[in-house]
């Protein structure tokens, strides 16, 4: 997994309307990039409504939210009408990013393993290095958390 004080890895991904957004486009502002396992699940969807809630006061700490799942953009696309969601989506169908940044990982649920997302986030600076990350996120108070810091680490 990527770490505090290294570089982010690079990314061209498309997003809930199919334009390819790349970190190199993103240079200058701070990224909240989030990695969450699936569209229109509970856990997810709390995430992605909390953070559009919070949408605001990330823009007024020049940062922007990415939400990062390996659906479809048109699962995106759903996603986001459904739950009037105000945050932009990017789809890694591939998990390539994902593996870049460690978040694909092996998981066990009832008995079973099989490769999958850990929900993490990272803060990215916007020379591009990456100041926090959250690893096995738990949703409830995550959003909070994550405004907070990024508030200290512009102080």
């Amino acid at each position: 997994m990527i770490e505090i004080g290294e570089k982010a890895a690079d990314f061209c991904l498309p997003n809930q309307d199919n334009v390819e957004m790349c970190l190199r486009d993103l240079k200058g502002k701070w990224i909240v990039l989030y990695f969450y396992p699936r569209d229109n699940t509970p856990g997810c969807t709390t995430e992605a409504c909390e953070f559009t809630e919070a949408a605001p006061d990330f823009s007024s700490l020049d940062a922007i939210v990415l939400g990062v799942s390996a659906d479809s953009t048109k699962k995106h696309r759903n996603f986001i009408e459904k739950h009037k969601l105000g945050i932009t989506l990017l789809s890694d169908e591939s998990t390539d990013m994902m593996q870049k940044y460690g978040v694909w990982q092996l998981k066990k649920n009832y008995g079973k393993e099989y490769m999958g997302i850990v929900r993490s986030t990272f803060i990215i600076a916007p020379e591009g290095i990456v100041r926090e990350k959250w690893e096995k996120v738990r949703v409830k108070g995550h959003v909070k958390a994550v405004k907070e810091k990024l508030e200290k680490l512009k102080n």
